[in-house]
């Protein structure tokens, strides 16, 4: 049992191996094409086969992991530093800026995500990787907000915030030093649920035509595989393979992480 437990680890383990060093490995450069091999089966050229234009698809693959990545770290690491300090705020403080920062959360959680997503990266005629950071980090902090005032709520009452309130101490230094190391389990966990769930709405708009320009993309290749999913059903066999291990073993990871943090 234990052995399967490590097994998401491993390969979110791997996932980041290969996000750092995966593209100095790939066989074949970025916009490098082998024409008279388009769509060709798995062989010792191209181990996983080629796709349209001959493209290598382990080579695009593994560009694909430095992709997700760059988008997924970048924008948990965003959405949790504005998350939890909107969190904090709005649980501690109260009042207007409470009521203010729940109507904000709450109008966000109510749109649908990819749909907000999908009309800011509209906006750009050849959205870039910033592009796409910045449209997944407009609503991608609200959940970590709501996890930090809910938990800021339940820690503001205790002895230790008092005390630190009766020394007259500054809100940042009882947020950092009080209300922060308290967060961190919660905040951790949500992380790695988020983590999986930014390469799942990257993998999406990359699908749809709206991911970054001149950029492998997990989901740009599933969307080529889905258009010759007849003629050449490796194509999304990999790149979705890809999509499913990496978000499920993220899940599986934060599931984990929850069981030992909660007891």
């Amino acid at each position: 049992m234990k052995v399967l437990r490590a097994i998401p680890l491993v390969v979110v383990a791997a996932f980041f191996c290969v996000a750092l060093v995966g593209p100095l490995l790939a066989p074949y450069g970025h916009g490098e094409l082998d024409i008279a091999q388009e769509f060709a089966s798995p062989s010792a050229s191209h181990v996983l086969g080629t796709g349209e234009n001959g493209i290598d698809l382990l080579s695009a693959l593994l560009r694909g992991t430095r992709l997700a990545f760059v988008v997924a770290a970048s924008v948990v690491l965003v959405s949790v530093v504005v998350g939890v300090g909107v969190g904090i705020a709005a649980g501690y403080l109260g009042g207007t800026i409470d009521r203010a920062a729940s109507a904000v959360i709450t109008l966000l959680l109510a749109f649908p995500s990819i749909l907000l997503n999908m009309a800011i990266v509209a906006l750009v005629a050849r959205p870039g990787v910033g592009h796409i950071i910045f449209a997944l980090c407009v609503n991608g902090w609200v959940s970590y907000a709501r996890v930090a005032r809910g938990e800021t709520l339940a820690i503001r009452s205790q002895e230790y915030v008092k005390s630190g309130v009766s020394l007259g101490l500054p809100l940042w230094r009882i947020a950092l030093g009080h209300i922060l190391p308290n967060l961190a389990g919660p905040v951790i966990i949500q992380a790695t649920y988020g983590f999986g769930g930014v390469i799942l709405a990257e993998s999406s708009l990359s699908f749809l035509g709206l991911g970054p320009a001149r950029a492998d993309s997990w989901g740009a290749l599933l969307d080529q595989g889905a258009s010759y999913l007849m003629v050449s059903p490796w194509v999304a066999l990999v790149s979705g393979a890809a999509i499913f291990v990496c978000i499920l073993s993220f899940n599986l990871l934060g599931d984990e992480i929850k069981r030992r943090v909660t007891g």
